[in-house]
Parts: structure tokens; sequence; C-alpha cells
């Protein structure tokens, strides 16, 4: 029988997006809503600690930036996709949030006369990118975890995997959740909820993501009913260290790195010639995989070929300090000392251009539900992503979403839950699961579906790989289920892993799907067999909506306020 717990707000996930909306929630009430903060991790285990290099805002505008700058960069490296009028919201909160943090106690780097650093990022046309040497995530997440304990009202629940969104049909009204220590089945009571659980994660065998990354969230809200939307843009980041994947930050390009092919050759000459390394991300990544292809990269082990990444000409005392994090990852993970000797990289999944569809203010299609950072798509990033405005990004709909968030639960009350739904959703883990001998190792369909990502739905892609894709996505999972061999409820990581698993393959089919129904080439979606962007029949956002079936997919159009689109020059 489900143990019931009641909270004001409910906020699922705790890394930037998560933290930043408790605090705003918190603080809109002045301390007056309980807001409980669930995860599956520890806190400071969230991904966002990961995040290396900057955030993006304009700060000095009497030094030649301005809002319509970086307003411009985001659409243009968006591929024209963002809506507009999101963009111009971002923009014009990201300086209030890097201030806010600062007065918080956030380390960021300063230059000579003591303001703000800022560093260059690709598709930037400014040094726009505020940073904390090569450690900025982590430093963000701290700050906003000694901020939000200070608030007596928030409460974390810290290793407490939620399992399903709930709902009267129209409004959320609750969650449920497995308390990982006890082995506890929770029917959580909420009057509101933002969802922060971050991008699809581990959908590739070769990411930047921890393993916890896994697409938990998105496969709730999809099954709440919200859509799911521009799903098959995916980003791969230039610069994910051979073999392990672990991210190599932009800001080693920044700094003055270079990537080079096997035959010495600074190649982005050919790709984006006034750009070059600091070009947008789906620019220099096909540039890349391009030159693996064609056959000008090294060979590396079990056949992962590589090019390098020179950071030898930035300087050994500017390396130390400014890239710090990355020569540390480099000599522990590689062997490698990047002062004296270049960086083996390739190409890696690394962000998710889509998400949960929400509004300009972060608001779901459900009343009570709000969604904020990588696991909702505002759209501020369109095809393509500008690296240092993710975290912008959740920083800024933190605040908003958790602000709404608290209005809204101080206007409403809680509503019964579902009780048909609690003992479903509790019977399909405990009863559907537990101790049952599973069909096939759930670890092994997992790195197939890995696999299957990796050579179906790449930087490439085509209508026949796509619907080969499919195939085996659908294969997998029919071969799922039905079991988890470890019976125990207590820190029963083997169910979390199968219910993780449940959730990658629908998402899967998702961006699958998608892709194979956008007949064009846009920002990180890449047809080989549709090779030109075509903005006369896919100019239009994807919504991806749950049946049993499978997704159902609608279209709407960008908001489009200032810009139109125009042929992308780097």
């Amino acid at each position: 029988m489900a143990e019931t717990l009641e909270v004001d707000v409910a906020i699922v996930g705790s890394g930037l997006a998560g933290l930043r909306a408790a605090i705003e929630a918190a603080r809109t009430s002045n301390g007056k809503l309980s807001v409980g903060v669930f995860t599956k991790t520890q806190v400071m285990r969230s991904h966002s600690v990961s995040a290396e290099g900057g955030t993006a805002a304009v700060l000095y505008p009497e030094e030649g930036d301005s809002f319509q700058s970086h307003m411009y960069d985001t659409v243009k490296g968006s591929d024209f996709l963002a809506d507009q009028d999101a963009v111009e919201l971002l923009v014009k909160k990201a300086p209030e949030e890097i201030l806010q943090l600062e007065r918080w106690g956030m380390p960021w780097a300063r230059r000579p006369d003591g303001k703000i650093a800022q560093r260059f990022f690709g598709g930037q046309s400014y040094p726009r990118a505020c940073f904390a040497e090569d450690k900025v995530g982590f430093f963000e997440m701290s700050t906003l975890y000694d901020t939000a304990l200070k608030w007596d009202c928030i409460t974390f629940y810290p290793e407490w995997v939620v399992t399903s969104i709930l709902t009267d049909g129209k409004r959320f009204v609750g969650i449920t959740a497995i308390e990982m220590k006890t082995g506890d089945f929770h029917a959580v009571k909420a009057k509101s909820c933002v969802m922060a659980t971050g991008g699809a994660g581990r959908l590739y065998s070769f990411a930047t993501y921890g393993y916890s990354s896994t697409p938990d969230g998105l496969v709730m809200a999809y099954r709440a009913g919200a859509a799911l939307k521009d799903m098959e843009f995916v980003q791969f980041h230039p610069t994910g260290l051979v073999p392990s994947g672990i991210l190599i930050t932009e800001a080693a390009r920044s700094e003055g790195g270079i990537l080079l092919n096997a035959k010495g050759e600074r190649f982005l000459k050919r790709y984006a010639p006034e750009r070059l390394e600091m070009a947008p991300r789906d620019i220099v990544s096909r540039a890349m995989y391009t030159e693996i292809l064609e056959g000008r990269g090294f060979e590396g082990e079990e056949g992962m070929k590589y090019l390098h990444l020179d950071l030898t000409q930035i300087g050994a005392e500017k390396l130390k300090t400014r890239l710090a994090g990355i020569r540390e990852i480099c000599m522990k993970l590689a062997g490698i000392d990047p002062i004296s000797e270049p960086i083996p990289v390739r190409p890696v999944a690394h962000y998710f251009m889509g998400g949960i569809d929400v509004n300009i203010m972060g608001k779901t299609g459900l009343e009570g539900l709000w969604a904020a950072g990588e696991v909702a798509c505002v759209s501020i990033n369109g095809a393509n992503r500008l690296g240092s405005n993710s975290t912008t990004e959740c920083l800024v709909w933190g605040a908003l979403t958790g602000r709404q968030a608290a209005e809204y639960a101080m206007r409403n009350g809680v509503r019964e839950l579902p009780k048909e739904k609690v003992e479903g959703e509790e019977k399909r883990i405990f009863d559907g699961l537990l101790g049952k001998a599973p069909r096939e190792n759930p670890y092994d369909v997992r790195n197939e579906l890995q696999q299957t990502m990796e050579r179906r739905c790449h930087i490439f892609r085509d209508e026949a790989g796509l619907l080969e894709g499919l195939r085996e996505i659908k294969a997998l999972r029919e071969r799922l289920y039905k079991g988890v061999a470890d019976s125990s409820r207590i820190y029963n990581t083997n169910l979390v892993n199968v219910l993780e698993l449940e959730n990658m393959i629908e998402v899967s089919e998702v961006i699958v799907i998608s892709a194979l129904n956008r007949q064009e080439s846009r920002g990180a979606h890449a047809r080989t067999d549709y090779p030109r962007r075509d903005d006369v029949n896919f100019l239009k956002h994807t919504l991806a909506y749950y049946t049993v079936e499978g997704p159902k997919l609608e279209y709407i159009s960008p908001t489009i306020t200032e810009y139109l689109p125009t042929e992308r020059k780097y």
C-alpha cells in the first residue's frame, strides 16, 4: 500500500533548473509553502555539476555586445527554428541571473579590472560566456545548493525515484515515487510541480552524460498527456574524449585549441572559414565526422576513429589555470598531458534540443505542471543549441517556473489522488516486475539500444537507416520484459535500471519517428537523402503525443518576431 506524502510545490530533479526553481518557489511564498525536491541521485550528483565551459549573458553593452546580438546569434544558431519571443526573454533575463548568482556567492572568474570575465563560445559574436575556469556547473550547483539549504521550507528527498505524474485528466495532482533506501512506494500530493529532470541522456553509447541521466521526466510527462517537441534534434558536441566520451569543454577551443586531422591539417578552414573551431556545434561536428568518414581520422582502439584537439599552443600557465579540470581529466583518463600532447576527440552525444512542449513561460499543457531546463522545449534552441546557452536557460526558466508554481500553489488547494492510478503504478512496478525472471538480460538490451541509436540515428541519417532503427527499437521493446531478477525492495538498482530502460526505449522511438518524418536537413538533424533545409515544408516544430500504438505527430509553426530564415554561413 502506497505511503502518502504532501507538499505544496513538487520539484522533480535537483540540477541547476530544479534548484533554481526550488529557491524561487520559496522566495515567492516567503517561506510559507512547503517545497519538496525529489531526485533519484544525491543532490550534488545531478548531471549539472558536469557543465564546464560557461553561462551566456550580455553584461557589457558599452563594450559592443547587445541583447539583439545575443538574440540573433541564438536564432541563427538554431537554424531559425527557435521561438524568437522565448529567445528575447532568455537574453533579457540572463544578466539578472548572473548577478543573482554572484550575490549568492558564485565565484565567477574575473578580468584584471575586477569585473566578471567572459569568453567566446561557438556561434557567439562576442565573448559573453561567464565562467568559473572550467568547472562552471559545479560552482553554480554548489552556490544554488548552499542557498537552498538556507530555506527551511525546502525539503530534499534524495534517492527518490519518481515513476509517474498523476493527473485528474487535465490537472496535475501529484507524483508517485520509490524511496530507494527503504523500497517504500509513495504517492505525493502536491498543488503544483516543476519537472527539471534533464534531457534524454544516455541513449547513445558514446555520450557526455552521467549514467543516471535517462529520459524519465520526458516519459512521465508524455504518458500524462503532454507533448514532446522537436525530439529529432540531438546535439553532438564536437569534442568527446576518446575512448570515455567525457566532455572536453568548448572553452578549450575558445582559449585557443585547434582541431587537426591525421594529415595535420586544420580542416575547419574548408567548412567554416570565418569562425573555424568557434562555429556552431552542428557544423563543427559534421565537419569532424566527414573527415573521419573520408579517411582522415586516426585509428583508435576497437575501431573508434578520432581526430586531434591541440592545446599545446595555449601555453602551460594559461592551461593550468583556465583549463585545469580538462588537464586533470586528460591525465587521469587518457594518460595525456595536453600541455605537450594533442587530445584524441570525436563528436559525442551531448544535449537534446527537444523536450516537453511548454509555452514561453515554461507551462505545459497540463494545468499545474511546468518544466524547466533540458527536459523542456521552450524553444530557444530550435534545431541546434549554441554552447553556453543551456545553463542560462536552466537559471532563467528555473526562476520563472518556480515563481509560477508557487503562485499557483498559493491560489489552489490540493486535490485527491486518483486511487486507481496509484494502485496501478504500484502493481506495474512491484507485482509486474519484482523477483520475476527477465526474458533477457536488460543490460544487454540497453547496450543494443545504444548501439542502434549510434548506427541509425547519429550525426548523419537517411530513410533506410531510420526505418531499420525503428524496427530494431520495436524488437528490443518486445525482448525487454518481463521481470527483474533482484526481488529485494531495498536499494534495488536493478529495478531502477529496468524502469529507466523502458523510458529509454520509449523516447528512442519518438526520436527516430520524428527524424524519419522530417524530410530535410536543419541544424543537428542532417539527412543525407534530404541534404537541404526546406523552409516551405518544415519550418515547424514537431509535436509527439503518446498513444498505445506509438507516437502521434502534429506540427506547429515557430514564433518569428524579427528574423526571417536566411542561409547560415560561418
